[in-house]
């Protein structure tokens, strides 16, 4: 009987640490989700004519042009401008990246899953022509430790 009540005792305590353990991942997502829902991209062109800010989504919500683009052609104000978008969706990332461990832990699959996705996702915006599902330096490369898209990004990529 006393093998039966200890083996009891023994199931009851694991489900207790299961329960707490969920709940635990689950106030962590939820606090992920606020400040990624939160978080912006910044970056500026080379010569800093051009600043764009994007979104959570990777979306442009800001773009600031110097008067010196007046001196150069549409064609390469239009180039910079999609080169920076570019750039502040990497910065983007690997804010997102950083909060992920910040907030999840860096051995966390989890974590891992959310900044794929968000990468995914990013990669659409900047190219949608392109899927980015298959491409092998699009795995692990913005958490910390790894190489990736960010990495790639133009100078001045944030402040």
């Amino acid at each position: 009987m006393w093998a039966d009540e200890a083996a009891l005792d023994a199931t009851g305590r694991r489900l207790d640490e299961w329960e707490s353990s969920i709940a635990d991942r689950a106030t962590r997502a939820k606090a992920l989700s606020t400040r990624v829902q939160a978080l912006t991209g910044t970056a500026h062109s080379p010569d800093r004519t051009v600043e764009v800010t994007v979104d959570s989504a990777g979306l442009l919500v800001d773009l600031r042009l110097d008067e010196r683009v007046r001196q150069q052609s549409a064609t390469q104000t239009a180039r910079q401008v999609l080169a920076t978008t570019r750039a502040a969706q990497a910065d983007l990332l690997r804010r997102i990246a950083a909060a992920t461990d910040e907030t999840l832990g860096n051995a966390d699959p989890a974590g891992s899953a959310v900044v794929d996705s968000y990468r995914r996702r990013l990669l659409a915006v900047a190219d949608p022509r392109h899927d980015h599902r298959g491409d092998p330096g699009a795995a692990g490369g913005d958490r910390p430790g790894h190489a990736g898209a960010a990495d790639r990004s133009a100078p001045d990529a944030g402040r």
